[in-house]
């Protein structure tokens, strides 16, 4: 039988980064109730209203997927401009990293591993698809119906499902998935035909 879990984005608190610059919500972290300091991986959605430089956190390595807006993101070694329809950003979290929003406030999911420990694969979907690995974290990018078996599950924006087993699902709609895989295994997605 397959068991999803749904966490509403209503039931989620804004809480200050970690360097003041902005805000972030907790979608998902393990172990459950670990803080900043002793999480093994973190999925979070933020809010970037202003320029400034991100958090930085030793050992763990983050990817960044915009979800609403344009955001240029600065590193010693040059800029990248991640927007809405770009694929998801990976680099090192003890990175100094700069955030510039592009034309109006930015909001993205931000998935954090400890490095050598955990490994997120993060990909966009639409449609049917396979999450594969334990967990997979499914973040709906507008609202919709999540089907997984015979579950249907009302999804509303920026709502997450979790699943803690390889499955086929579907959403009439777009969204993030995330798979999060020990170091060593493979973090596979796929989309169906």
């Amino acid at each position: 039988m397959i068991r999803v879990s749904v966490l509403p984005a209503s039931a989620r608190v804004a809480v200050a980064w970690r360097n003041g610059g902005g805000i972030t919500r907790e979608v998902a972290v393990a172990p459950p109730g670990a803080g900043l300091a002793d999480f093994d991986w973190r999925i979070s959605l933020a809010e970037v209203t202003e320029p400034g430089p991100f958090s930085l956190f030793e050992g763990v390595d983050r990817v960044l997927t915009v979800v609403r807006g344009q955001l240029l993101l600065g590193f010693a070694g040059g800029e990248v401009t991640v927007g809405e329809d770009a694929a998801p950003c990976a680099f090192a979290g003890d990175v100094a990293c700069w955030g510039t929003p592009v034309g109006g406030a930015v909001t993205d999911l931000n998935v954090m591993t400890r490095r050598g420990r955990f490994a997120a694969s993060v990909a966009r979907v639409a449609g049917a698809f396979h999450a594969a690995g334990a967990p997979c974290v499914f973040v709906a990018l507008g609202a919709g119906v999540l089907r997984a078996g015979e579950l249907s599950l009302p999804l509303a924006a920026h709502d997450a499902a979790v699943t803690d087993a390889a499955c086929a699902l579907a959403f009439d709609g777009a969204g993030i998935l995330v798979t999060i895989n020990p170091v060593g295994a493979a973090g596979v997605f796929s989309r169906l035909a």
